[in-house]
């Protein structure tokens, strides 16, 4: 069972940029995140998209995101 439940792509890049990840480049809805010692991430949602708990968790494997964060 996963510890992720879904939220809205906004509220995850909002927690991704609190936990240290910034905005590298823009182009649409791809948004590159930069964060030392990790590397770059594309952050590809819509704001209002909702984000599902398997995709969180892909997310977090990549990026460090904790469900806490959230």
């Amino acid at each position: 069972m996963s510890h992720w439940g879904s939220a809205k792509a906004r509220r995850v890049l909002a927690a991704l940029l609190r936990i240290g990840w910034t905005v590298k480049r823009e182009s649409g809805s791809h948004k590159t995140l930069q964060r030392t010692g990790w590397p770059d991430f594309v952050f590809a949602f819509h704001d209002k998209e909702e984000v599902g708990p398997r995709m969180l968790a892909r997310v977090a494997k990549h990026t460090g995101l904790k469900p806490e964060d959230l």
